[in-house]
């Protein structure tokens, strides 16, 4: 339902007016804006999700603005507790517009059973008696799972890899459809080890999905002009040239491409978390593919084309999806799903292979250009004024006298809060 993801002055409304903003735009009902407020997650619902529940923990979920991904307007629900990072997508997908925004595509959702084979009397006759039988093995996993083969799911290849040390694995590949679909390859990796044993002669022990989803990879591009990339001091062509120096320093350096991926989590997990998916699996997927080459190194890839424009691009494995678990049950994963109007899991993997390039060209710009600490610690300097007790207006007193005085430290935050609370105005009511 949403009509534009462009929402100039957002930022600036209080924040029951920016939810309203949203619920005029996604089309929510009342009771399901609710969720993000009074009426989400229960502490009776909790109970059922997870083990020895005591009560709820909270975060902030946020809204970044200006995403257009394949055409479309989406607006972007962020469950982060780190400041500017909301902030950063935001402007990232502004100057995004002015290329188009984002061009994604994504992989069939095809997950990957793993069964790990010891005790064969010959790895390599196992592994070629595995695959003359790859037929009746995909035949009968297709039976273990009779709701996704009627979405069109199901079992799609076996393979077999035989390890250094000589233990024999399967991977079964498995189309999970709009499911994440650990469940469902478990279930089939667990229903096919008899038959397995049977044809090699051999002793199954583990079987279980492999979370580097190489089988299920979400990539976007953007392309930003280099005129859009000017601001204050900074022309266009120095923004773009020091990226692309920015992004070369990553890709050399595990040290540096650790924290340049880490930019880019910050794009992902956020909106993995709001969707009630599993952002444990998509960090090690993610990792993983980074190392694949046996060296860890930039997820993403920075550029330009032959007429000068800033060319972004970001591959990963990209295991997500809108039904089952957390994803149904949980009422603010519910709404956040709704916010962007997702009709598959690969749209929503999409969209968060945007989220996350545009996240990493935000936090690139800021290093390269004014430093991290501008914009990073005006944010922050509240979350420290928050933390020595101050409130209401207090909070961004404290904040901006930080800012300015460029001391962003909790002392600091501690010593302006007792200043404030020490100040006894001056009674004037007998003046």
């Amino acid at each position: 339902m949403t009509t534009s993801s462009r929402m100039p002055g957002f930022y600036n409304k209080i924040l029951s007016e920016r939810l309203q903003a949203i619920v005029e735009q996604s089309g929510l009902s009342q009771e399901e804006a609710a969720a993000f407020s009074t009426n989400g997650l229960n502490p009776e619902g909790a109970d059922h999700m997870i083990e020895n529940v005591v009560g709820l923990y909270s975060l902030p979920i946020g809204i970044a603005t200006n995403f257009r991904v394949n055409n479309k307007e989406v607006l972007i629900p962020m469950v982060i507790e780190e400041p500017s990072v909301v902030a950063g997508a935001s402007l990232a997908a502004r100057l995004a517009r002015e290329g188009g925004g984002f061009t994604a595509s994504s992989d069939e959702p095809v997950m990957i059973a793993q069964m790990q084979i010891l005790d064969v009397a010959n790895p390599h006759q196992a592994r070629l008696a595995l695959l003359a039988q790859k037929q009746r093995l995909l035949e009968f996993a297709a039976t273990t799972d009779p709701v996704i083969m009627k979405l069109g799911g199901g079992p799609r290849e076996v393979e077999v890899r035989i390890l250094e040390d000589g233990q024999v694995v399967v991977h079964l590949l498995y189309d999970c459809r709009d499911a994440m679909g650990a469940n469902t390859v478990n279930t089939a990796a667990e229903a096919l080890k008899p038959m397995v044993e049977e044809i090699t002669g051999g002793r199954v022990n583990l079987r279980i999905l492999s979370n580097l989803a190489d089988h299920r990879l979400a990539r976007s591009t953007a392309v930003i002009p280099a005129g859009a990339l000017a601001f204050d001091d900074f022309n266009g062509e120095f923004v773009r040239d020091r990226i692309i120096e920015a992004y070369a320093f990553a890709a050399a350096d595990p040290y540096r491409a650790t924290t340049h991926n880490k930019g880019i989590m910050n794009g992902v997990d956020a909106v993995v978390i709001a969707t009630g998916n599993d952002w444990r699996a998509i960090e090690a997927g993610a990792h993983a593919y980074a190392a694949r080459s046996g060296k860890y190194t930039s997820l993403s890839q920075w550029g330009t084309d032959r007429a000068g424009n800033l060319i972004g691009t970001l591959e990963m494995p990209m295991a997500v999806g809108i039904v089952g678990g957390a994803t149904k049950v949980h009422p603010s994963a519910r709404a956040a799903l709704k916010i962007m109007g997702i009709q598959s899991a690969r749209e929503l993997a999409e969209i968060i292979v945007s989220v996350g390039l545009a996240q990493n060209f935000a936090a690139i710009r800021a290093l390269a250009t004014e430093g991290i600490q501008r914009g990073h610690m005006s944010l922050h300097a509240r979350q420290l004024a928050m933390a020595a007790g101050a409130s209401g207006d207090e909070i961004e007193r404290i904040a901006s006298q930080m800012v300015t005085e460029k001391q962003v430290r909790l002392d600091r935050a501690q010593a302006l809060a007792e200043e404030i609370k020490s100040y006894i105005p001056k009674d004037r009511s007998y003046d």
